[in-house]
């Protein structure tokens, strides 16, 4: 691990970055925006946290974590280079995702089937989980972008798009199991 004394490094100041092999690159380049998008899904989830409680805190903490995994997934290309590294980096793995469907699997259960798309909103918790969603499904566009460029952890992609999923089913397991669920109207205005 890495201690370092002072925040500010003073090593980006020319708008570039290291990625976690040493490699530098510009603070733009589409790596840096999905693995930076997916920080801010982060910084989202840990809005939802402040309304969550009991098993969803808990599954909000894990996929906090989870988050952190995918960014240094991310920060490190070049998997077939893995080997010739210092130290093994980290990956996401097939088991988080499977954690997420099995997580998707037990809150859908409790739901009735939608007969209408819904809107953000209801409580607290379950517009922040809708921002999750929709930030999360910003990261993972960025994430397929970079996966049609560079080499990137199908796992990852896996992941970002499970846990959209995740995000929308627990918005409504925020909200009173679907009962106080915003459903749009189409058309309503008119």
């Amino acid at each position: 691990m890495v201690v370092l004394s002072k925040i500010y490094t003073r090593t980006g100041d020319k708008g570039e970055t290291a990625l976690g092999n040493g490699a530098r690159v510009p603070k733009y380049s589409d790596r840096v925006s999905a693995y930076g998008t997916c920080d801010e899904t982060n910084a989202t989830v840990g809005l939802a946290r402040q309304h969550a409680s009991g098993e969803m805190d808990a599954a909000l903490a894990r996929i906090s974590n989870d988050l952190f995994d995918l960014g240094a997934d991310l920060c490190t290309p070049d998997r077939e280079k893995d080997a010739e590294l210092p130290y093994t980096p980290l990956r996401m793995v097939a088991s988080q995702v499977d954690r997420l469907e099995a997580e998707i699997d037990a809150m859908n259960a409790k739901l009735t089937p939608l007969r209408s798309f819904i809107l953000p909103g209801g409580t607290a918790l379950a517009a922040q989980l809708h921002l999750c969603r929709t930030v999360c499904r910003r990261a993972e566009r960025l994430v397929v972008e970079l996966a049609a460029q560079e080499d990137v952890n199908p796992e990852a992609v896996k992941y970002l798009n499970r846990l959209s999923d995740w995000f929308f089913v627990a918005g409504r397991i925020a909200n009173d199991d679907g009962k106080d669920d915003v459903l749009w109207v189409p058309g309503l205005t008119r």
